[in-house]
């Protein structure tokens, strides 16, 4: 098997569901590793043992997985010689008692399922191991009653740190003290206990700052009245720790001496774990256990798609016993990909001890190799085209196959010229039949159609189609030749039927129509005679759009013998050639009859004087004098 039949046939999709049924890390790790067995012994005790724990499932309901996880990491760091804390050795306790009571349960299962009770032999129980981890860890810590001498030092402890707690309660109370406490109450820091003093009286307080506050406006101190106490706490601390790590050493030397029976256990869970999601995917979709054999003969009874939902049509199919090689044929969207991938998939979860959906009569084929070539395989990093592609594809899986391979093949020989497509795609078939190899192939060519029509161990199949809606049926007819109903279809589309007549000549005798139109039904080119476009003369006061900035502007001086005109534009006279303005209004329909242009070319300052002078302003009189005045200094 290789990765590219099972992502084409969706088997590492069909896992996952598979694996959602899991209760522990332990068995979704097996089925990641899983795939299809060549070997029938192999799959013949998988799909039993499916089948026993579906038994198992329809009888009891459920398998009591409470308390299974893996602990794999676990019994890595034991075996690196890390002691385990005491959330490690519950969870290993946890197990082994998970793993006590699936012993007990798959022992009494001895009639449902002989041989998934037999694994359960070879189970060993750990219960002391379970006492004394339960005895010693309680809330996830050591407990006190695990040893004496931690008993004892947790009562010194406790004494202890009752009478810090009296002195300091003591000194908190004492209405001489106040001035100096910032906060009344006890603050452990550092493992050490502390009062809260303001910073400003740090030195009146007799005891020594153990932390400040991050404004630095309270200290938390040990007094001196509790400086010693504080220090023998700090050594029964250290006891404590000590004696605790001797216990924790101790529980997990217990597990460590039991590694080797414990991996067998987790093995076992393992195995368990995986099988009993098999059977809660069988029971979910109620699937059966297919027949069995090694010599490539498939029979499909009502089967269907695992990963397919909503109303699926069931699939019956045969092949392997009168014909080694099937050529399905039909119109597209008519669901010839989806039988490939039927009884590609189909074939792989049953050699990996999957149920399938399908009535008791399938029998399905162990195969050592299954391959396949289907979708648009072009490859845009070695820029081959979706032929090259295909050809690499069969080139390789052609290196691969022998007398016990089934092969799968969608449009074999397409993508390239049709006679050519067909040849190579007959050729190739020839190739894989005289191998042994067991092929299926769709095809719209007619001419593999035919090939397969008048050799004796080919067959042809076809899916069904209605021809009143067009609309495909998705079941596969064995013996019929299908149609692609292009001639049908368009027929319904009104297609005219001499049309069709002749096409369906053609198909059967290539005789093509050579004769020439007649030229009376030619349309000859009309010689259209351009009118000469009237050229615009611009006139004073037109405005204009200037082409080169897309700006508006007012013609001033009317064109040069150089066809230049002169365009008021932002202020500013500009000579410009007329091809390089276009005409946006004319000055006739801007301005009224007897409206002075000259006016558009001065600015406001300008004409208020000359209307100053004109009715005797003394005012602008001065104004200009002045000007002149000026001009002369300069001179």
């Amino acid at each position: 098997m290789n990765q590219t039949t099972f992502e084409k046939l969706q088997y590492n999709e069909l896992k996952d569901i598979v694996k959602s049924y899991c209760v522990s890390g332990l068995g979704k790790q097996l089925i990641s590793k899983l795939e299809p067995s060549a070997n029938i012994k192999v799959v013949k005790n998988r799909l039993n043992e499916t089948t026993e724990a579906r038994a198992i499932l329809d009888a009891e309901g459920h398998v009591p997985f409470l308390g299974v996880s893996n602990i794999g990491h676990i019994i890595q760091n034991l075996e690196k010689g890390i002691i385990l804390d005491p959330t490690d050795l519950l969870s290993t306790s946890d197990f082994l008692r998970g793993c006590r009571k699936i012993k007990k349960f798959m022992e009494e299962k001895v009639f449902f399922a002989p041989v998934l009770a037999s694994y359960a032999n070879s189970m060993t129980e750990f219960k002391k191991v379970e006492e004394e981890i339960n005895f010693s860890i309680k809330g996830n810590i050591v407990d006190s009653a695990a040893s004496k001498e931690l008993k004892r030092i947790r009562s010194q402890i406790d004494s202890v740190e009752v009478k810090i707690k009296e002195r300091l309660t003591k000194f908190l109370n004492s209405s001489a003290n106040k001035m100096y406490i910032q906060e009344f109450f006890i603050s452990k820091k550092d493992e050490r206990f502390t009062i809260p003093i303001k910073a400003s009286f740090k030195n009146q307080v007799p005891g020594t700052i153990i932390e400040a506050s991050s404004k630095g406006s309270t200290v938390f101190m040990e007094l001196s009245s509790v400086s010693k106490l504080n220090g023998e706490l700090a050594s029964l601390k250290a006891e404590e720790a000590m004696e605790e790590y001797q216990i924790l050493a101790t529980l997990s030397g217990m597990i460590l001496e039991n590694i080797y029976g414990i991996k067998i256990n987790m093995e076992l869970i393992s195995q368990y774990d995986m099988v009993f999601a098999k059977a809660k995917f069988s029971k979910q979709t109620d699937a059966i256990e297919p027949r069995l054999n090694d010599y490539g003969y498939i029979k499909l009874v009502n089967c269907k798609h695992p990963l397919l939902s909503g109303e699926v049509v069931p699939l019956n199919f045969e092949i392997g016993q009168n014909y080694r090689s099937l050529i399905i044929t039909g119109p597209n969207a008519g669901g010839k990909t989806i039988v490939l991938k039927t009884i590609g998939l189909l074939t792989l979860a049953t050699m990996s001890g999957f149920h399938i959906i399908a009535d008791k009569e399938t029998e399905i084929a162990v195969f050592e190799n299954v391959f396949v070539d289907i979708g648009d395989n072009q490859s845009l990093e070695n820029a081959l085209s979706t032929f090259s592609s295909h050809m690499k594809n069969l080139s390789e899986i052609m290196k691969s196959s022998n007398n016990n391979t089934l092969l799968l093949f969608d449009e074999i020989g397409s993508g390239t010229e049709p006679n050519e497509g067909a040849a190579l795609a007959i050729s190739i078939l020839e190739e894989f039949y005289h191998m042994g190899s067991l092929t299926i192939a769709t095809t719209h060519y007619g001419e593999i159609k035919r090939f397969s029509e008048i050799h004796n161990d080919f067959m042809n199949a076809a899916m069904q189609f209605n021809s009143e809606t067009l609309e495909p049926l998705y079941k596969l007819m064995i013996g019929k030749s299908g149609e692609s109903n292009a001639l049908w279809i368009s027929r319904k589309m009104n297609i005219p039927e001499s049309v069709l007549q002749r096409a369906k000549e053609y198909m059967e005798n290539k005789d093509y129509r050579l004769e020439q139109v007649n030229e009376s039904r030619i349309r000859k080119p009309r010689i259209i005679k351009e009118k000469p476009v009237e050229k615009y003369e611009f006139k004073k006061g037109d405005r204009v759009k200037l082409l080169d900035n897309n700006n508006f502007g007012i013609i001033y001086k009317e064109e040069d013998n150089f066809q230049n005109v002169i365009v008021f534009y932002n202020g500013e006279f500009i000579e410009i050639n007329h091809k390089r303005i276009s005409l946006e209004v004319k000055a006739t329909e801007l301005y009224p009859n007897g409206y002075d242009l000259e006016s558009l070319f001065v600015d406001y300052q300008t004409r208020k004087m000359e209307h100053d002078i004109e009715r005797g302003s003394k005012k602008a009189l001065r104004k200009i004098q002045k000007e002149i005045r000026k001009n002369d200094e300069r001179s």
